[in-house]
């Protein structure tokens, strides 16, 4: 089967067996899978002479059940996150806790961003937001921009920060008036977005040097609030400001509890609700109940879709200044539900 792979800096189309679902895995027949495009650049610039393939968020419709997997039956199309397990590959067998079903009448397409997805609900929890508090979020692609949509949904007060207008702009469109295409904008701003002891939280979904963005979020936090690093920043900061507002900074890792645990993943066992209520797998499901009922909305981010053999282009797509922002590459034909 084909595979979207990277070494020496270069993308190339590898050739990989088809998978075979082991005991709690499903095989899975792909349709889309998407680019997490912070974490795949920084993978291409690091590729060394050993191939690696990439991806991790996908959608597609399971073929094959392996042996103790419940509530998952063949036909059923799934959204499925969580890498070495998903990539962007034809065919993936993927541990059921990594995985929701897509009900009717949710774009594939959308489902595919699931991983992302996850990744902002956890960014989220890990702020550990109240009804009424607030967040400031700092990049606006398409990390932040669905943080900054979840957050809505659950009724935050929301502010958001890109220097990219187009990013504000397409915010703005959405009736998400806080949207500021600098700092002096936010500044002057923030009391009207978050009210006057400023935000309890800022997550950080830019990528690069940290020092000047966490500095800057660390001032527009109030006493006690939380600097949540979600992007690839450096955690270079003021330890003056961090004293003077006695302020928590914190990283968001990934989709949640589960992850990096082999035996939640790989061996597909899952935490009882009484001690972790929301896994990786149980943000997953949240994302696509997110989208089944209209809270939030991955089509005006969609830019490109492309084969697998456009990989290379995909790639080069986002290194311009006006490129992609959410880019999904396209495997097997849509099959009816």
């Amino acid at each position: 089967m084909k595979a979207v792979a990277t070494q020496n800096g270069q993308i190339l189309l590898a050739e990989l067996d088809k998978p075979t679902p082991g005991e709690g895995h499903v095989l899975v027949r792909t349709e889309y899978s998407a680019i997490s495009p912070g974490t795949e650049i920084g993978c291409v610039k690091l590729a060394n002479a050993q191939q690696a393939v990439l991806g991790y968020s996908a959608v597609g419709v399971v073929e094959a059940l392996g042996e103790g997997v419940q509530g998952l039956n063949v036909g059923d199309r799934i959204a499925c996150y969580g890498a070495p397990y998903v990539k962007h590959a034809e065919w993936l067998a993927v541990p059921a806790n990594l995985t929701a079903v897509v009900p009717d009448g949710v774009d594939p397409r959308e489902a595919a961003f699931v991983g992302l997805g996850a990744i902002a609900i956890h960014a989220l929890r890990t702020a550990d937001l109240r009804f009424g508090e607030s967040a400031v979020v700092v990049g606006l692609g398409t990390l932040g921009n669905l943080i900054v949509q979840i957050a809505r949904a659950g009724a935050y007060r929301t502010a958001g920060f890109d220097m990219n207008r187009e990013r504000v702009e397409m915010l703005r469109s959405q009736d998400m008036r806080h949207m500021f295409g600098s700092r002096e904008e936010l500044e002057r701003g923030l009391e009207d977005a978050v009210g006057a002891g400023g935000a309890d939280a800022v997550l950080v979904c830019a990528s690069g040097r940290g020092e000047e963005l966490i500095n800057s979020s660390l001032q527009w936090i109030r006493d006690r609030g939380k600097v949540v690093i979600v992007g690839d920043v450096t955690m270079e900061f003021s330890r003056e400001l961090m004293f003077r507002r006695e302020a928590q900074v914190l990283i968001s890792r990934a989709g949640g509890p589960g992850r990096y645990d082999r035996q939640y993943e790989k061996e597909n066992r899952d935490y009882p609700y009484g001690f972790v209520r929301w896994t990786e797998g149980r943000n997953i499901g949240e994302y696509i109940r997110l989208l089944a009922e209209g809270h939030i909305s991955m089509k005006p981010l969609i830019t490109h879709e492309y084969s697998l053999e456009q990989a290379a282009t995909a790639y080069d797509n986002y290194l311009k200044p006006s490129g992609a922002i959410a880019t999904l590459f396209r495997h097997h034909d849509i099959l009816p539900q």
